[in-house]
């Protein structure tokens, strides 16, 4: 029996981690599309390229999604399926139609909820406690297809981005391998999704990460944890300088609601937000490099510090 063929677009740890699931559950892969990586980010995730040069596929990364030769190209292979996973660009109709069988993506996100990008960040960022995968149908509307199957992960109070990313790469391949049997024998679920209103996000900057003293101590913790190293970080003005606010935690106590301020107790520095709620600082870092919480500690023992 011949074995079914896809043409994979992939990037990241989820690209690469189910690029494998597609090989272990026997499908025929001759051609990984990824991505150049960008010079000015961080690379802290599996190389999608590296991965397939493993195990001896062809490996193009195109700018874009390839101009008007990669259909051609695509069109020759005749493949069966066309995943993408976590590829950075949106799929063309063109590209769509050569999957004999389908074109399916795997999204960051329990859709229809966080359609777009940076799902998970913007998940924390809002505070919720579980985001997952789902692996759907592809159309013209981005993350918008039938729905085939699905996979929620917790999110903690205190976990940061690259923590959850873990979790969802995990579920992303966890329901890869699920799916993939009712996918080849055309027996795999799928269901229509409902669009919901204020459910698609855009690409978040780095000036997202700009703190407000004046929201609550879970509003910023949530920002700094969102957006946490390796990702650009969070950020804010403390007595005329910048400082980079890497990890922090909600106190689990409120004082009087006041103007923003930031407090030393023993040698722990505290912001005390205008409701009242405390924000502990356990990371950052300041013009000379990494804060020393300690030292600031007793600089603002005696008197505490006014943020704006």
């Amino acid at each position: 029996m011949t074995p079914p063929r896809a043409v994979v677009f992939a990037y990241h740890d989820v690209g690469a981690r189910c690029l494998k699931a597609l090989l272990s559950g026997g499908v025929d892969v001759p051609l990984v599309v990824t991505v150049p990586d960008d010079p000015a980010e961080t690379r802290w995730y599996a190389s999608v390229a590296d991965t397939a040069r493993d195990y001896g596929l062809p490996c193009i990364a195109p700018a874009g999604t390839g101009g008007a030769e990669l259909p051609q190209r695509l069109r020759e292979l005749q493949p069966d399926f066309v995943f993408s996973f976590y590829y950075r660009s949106l799929l063309p109709e063109e590209l769509l139609r050569v999957a004999r069988r389908g074109a399916l993506n795997m999204h960051g996100s329990l859709l229809p909820r966080y359609r777009g990008r940076a799902p998970v960040n913007w998940a924390i960022l809002r505070g919720e406690r579980e985001c997952g995968v789902t692996l759907h149908y592809m159309v013209a509307r981005a993350d918008a297809g039938d729905i085939v199957d699905q996979q929620s992960v917790p999110i903690l109070q205190d976990d940061d981005a690259r923590e959850v990313f873990a979790k969802v790469t995990v579920a992303a391949e966890t329901v890869m391998a699920r799916a993939l049997p009712g996918l080849i024998a055309g027996t795999a679920a799928r269901l229509p999704q409902p669009l919901l209103p204020g459910e698609y996000f855009g690409r978040r900057t780095a000036q997202d990460g700009l703190i407000d003293w004046n929201w609550p101590a879970q509003r910023i913790h949530d920002l700094v944890r969102a957006v946490a190293p390796p990702f650009p970080g969070a950020f804010a003005q403390v007595g005329g300088e910048r400082w980079d606010i890497h990890r922090t935690r909600v106190g689990p106590f409120t004082v009087a609601p006041a103007a923003p301020s930031l407090r030393a107790v023993g040698q722990e520095c505290q912001v005390v937000c205008r409701d009242g709620s405390v924000l502990r600082l356990l990371a950052g870092r300041g013009p000379g490099g990494p804060l020393d919480l300690p030292r600031l500690a007793r600089r603002f023992a005696q008197q505490p510090l006014a943020l704006v």
